[in-house]
């Protein structure tokens, strides 16, 4: 296997003498992921204060590590898993951060970031968690949504097993700041350049004094998600990071 260095995966479009606009695509609040340590309008005057333009917010689903409790109906689940970027949102809005809406969800270890759907869709679809991946994967873009497969190669005591689904994804998180050893961002890099799929980076951050330094940056500030998922499918991401200037 071909190794990548960090420097490779920073420049992942030639450097311009424009402005650049930083994003964090990948990132927890207390308030829905039960690893989480900072709430979101903790997560937000981090990630401001670091120099990022705006957030996506993705917290765990509830087949992930979900703070959500189990036992209520499903429409209050999903008012509660959505306060975290809601505080987010708030705090944004008060100190000049854009932070947008999307989530990871789970299957067998497995994690996939979900963009450009919305709370209303969540509460519609209560059978997304009885669904192969697959299944959730098409669906999700069937209804405008966008599918990133997040640190694919990674190797933890709960993971029981590595799915990779290159037909049924958008993208590929090919780097993911949070990871100690290298190989598993060059193994992502790897399966995107593979099967010809886009590339993109985000920190999974957790807490708010210990950011991980990644995301993406572009030449031109997204408006909604739907920018960012454009920037994606289109390879119009200016640079991807790994840990930087935190």
């Amino acid at each position: 296997m071909q190794r990548y260095t960090q420097m490779q995966y920073s420049d992942f479009a030639e450097r311009t003498n424009k402005m650049l606009y930083r994003y964090e695509t990948h990132m927890h609040t207390s308030e829905a992921s039960a690893c989480a340590v900072s709430t979101g309008a903790q997560m937000a005057d981090a990630h401001k204060a670091a120099g990022y333009t705006g957030i996506i917010v993705t917290d765990h689903f509830f087949n992930g590590n979900s703070a959500v409790p189990r036992d209520l109906p499903w429409e209050e689940r999903i008012d509660l898993f959505c306060k975290g970027y809601e505080n987010a949102k708030a705090r944004g809005d008060e100190i000049g951060l854009q932070v947008f809406f999307g989530w990871e969800f789970t299957y067998e270890g497995s994690d996939f970031l979900t963009y450009g759907l919305d709370k209303a869709w969540l509460k519609a679809h209560p059978e997304i968690m009885d669904m192969k991946i697959y299944d959730y994967a098409d669906l999700a873009a069937e209804s405008g949504g966008f599918v990133v497969h997040a640190h694919p190669f990674r190797q933890y005591f709960y993971i029981k097993k590595i799915t990779l689904i290159p037909d049924n994804v958008g993208a590929v998180e090919v780097i993911n700041s949070s990871h100690q050893l290298e190989i598993m961002n060059e193994r992502a890099k790897w399966y995107a350049e593979s099967f010809d799929l886009p590339q993109t980076a985000g920190s999974d951050s957790h807490n708010a004094d210990a950011l991980a330094g990644g995301g993406i940056a572009v030449e031109k500030p997204f408006e909604t998600v739907f920018d960012y998922i454009d920037a994606v499918k289109n390879r119009k991401l200016a640079k991807l990071y790994y840990r930087e200037n935190v």
